[in-house]
């Protein structure tokens, strides 16, 4: 059994020029960088929570904190997972009254960021949080909506989105297709 791709959504190219834009959306909405911190979520958010961060360098010069949050802890299926493995969360000090930006791969139906943020909070009190999607598929289940995405990709429920990132797979990309 295994991912069985249709057709290559996104290039290399494409999620670089998306990064730049989601980007320069948050420091707009934001009123600049002073204020933020990015948490990807593990595993493809993190990377690309990096590179938001390093856009955002390049346009205010401000060294934005960046973060990583394992929600493994806070899923609504933990008791399917049997033996879960749960890797590091870093979360920089002092988030109360900063503005987060949850950074994640795939949006699909919110379950996954609706743990993000029941972490957050157990950490401390931000300001505000937000959400910053490579990739937003539909299908929520869930009352979450992201506040910056990279690509809207209507799918059907059979179909699987798969992001590539050179971090972790050693190519960059977003795949649909099936799985075997």
């Amino acid at each position: 059994m295994g991912f069985v791709p249709k057709a290559k959504v996104m290039e290399e190219e494409d999620i670089r020029r998306v990064v730049r834009r989601i980007a320069h959306e948050i420091v707009e909405r934001n009123k600049g960088a002073a204020d933020l911190i990015l948490l990807g979520i593990r595993t493809r958010g993190v990377p690309l929570s990096e590179r938001i961060a390093k856009a955002i360098a390049d346009i205010e010069g401000v060294e934005v904190p960046v973060g990583r949050l394992d929600i493994t802890l806070y899923r609504d299926d933990l008791h399917t997972l049997g033996q879960p493995v749960v890797k590091e969360t870093y979360l920089p000090p002092d988030m109360d009254g900063k503005n987060v930006v949850i950074v994640d791969d795939v949006l699909y139906t919110g379950r996954s960021v609706r743990a993000a943020m029941d972490a957050i909070i157990d950490f401390g009190r931000p300001a505000t949080i937000q959400l910053a999607v490579l990739v937003d598929r539909g299908h929520r289940e869930l009352p979450i909506r992201p506040d910056y995405v990279g690509k809207n990709l209507p799918t059907s429920r059979e179909e699987k989105v798969k992001v590539l990132l050179k971090e972790v797979d050693g190519e960059d990309g977003v795949l649909i297709g099936y799985e075997e």
